[in-house]
Order: structure tokens, then C-alpha cells, then sequence
């Protein structure tokens, strides 16, 4: 119950905030449906492997809006927010679930993957915890 009432939040929240983009501002939302220029392979790419994704359909490929300042600071800094952001632009008219997940997606692996450096940062993993202060003797002799 607790992360259907967090969906229905995001969902309310992106659907507000992208009204307000429209109605009081200059930003065009894009106009066609996600499955007329991509596939599962590239949704599922785009999910798991999101700055590999960019970089390969943006400069090979030419799928994706690519470059600018902020852009590439998304790129570097948070790639599935920038994922998420490009999904809303692009397809929030045509497939607005899609885009929820993108949402999803993005907070969901964003927040986890900097909760799981920052504990790997904080307290590294010792290599003797086996061994509890104790230490090990060993005898080498040397074969004739």
C-alpha cells in the first residue's frame, strides 16, 4: 500500500508540474509514441545501463536528444534523472505510464546507488573479520 501511494504521489506530482511547463511556458512536448522510435532492448538498456545507453544513441545512433551544458552535467552527475527528464519532454503526452516508471526508476536507482557508496565509503569491508584479532603462524621450509 505504502509504494502504491508513493506512485500515485510522483504521478500527481509530474502530471502538476508538467501542466504548469505547458500552459506558462514555451516547452513542446513531444507528439509521438516511444514504441514508433524504440524498442524493449533499448528500454531495458536505458534502465540498467543508463550513461552506456545515452552515449552509444546519442552519438551513434541519434535517437535521443543529445548534448548541452546541462545535459551533459546530467549525464555525469545523474543519468537516469536526465533519462527520466528527456522521457517526460519527449513522451509524457503519448505514454504517460512510461514515464512514471522513468520517475520511478530514476528517485529508486539514483538514491540506492549513492546509499551504497557512501556505506561501502564509510566503513569498508575488513579481511580479517574471520579471524578475530588473532593471527595465523605458519612454518615455510624450503624443498631440497
Amino acid at each position: 500500500m505504502k509504494t502504491l501511494f508513493k506512485i500515485a504521489f510522483i504521478f500527481l506530482a509530474i502530471s502538476i508540474a508538467s501542466t504548469l511547463m505547458y500552459n506558462y511556458t514555451n516547452v513542446e512536448f513531444g507528439r509521438y509514441d516511444y514504441f514508433d522510435k524504440h524498442g524493449w532492448i533499448f528500454l531495458f538498456s536505458i534502465a540498467l545501463f543508463p550513461r552506456l545507453t545515452l552515449l552509444v544513441s546519442g552519438l551513434l545512433a541519434s535517437t535521443i536528444e543529445f548534448g548541452g551544458l546541462l545535459w551533459w552535467a546530467g549525464f555525469f552527475i545523474a543519468p537516469r534523472i536526465l533519462v527520466a527528464c528527456l522521457a517526460t519532454v519527449s513522451y509524457w503526452n503519448t505514454n504517460p505510464v512510461l514515464v512514471v516508471f522513468s520517475w520511478l526508476i530514476a528517485l529508486g536507482g539514483e538514491s540506492s546507488e549513492k546509499f551504497i557508496i557512501t556505506k561501502r565509503m564509510s566503513s569498508p569491508q575488513r579481511y580479517d573479520q574471520g579471524f578475530s584479532g588473532s593471527t595465523i603462524e605458519a612454518e615455510y621450509k624450503v624443498k631440497e
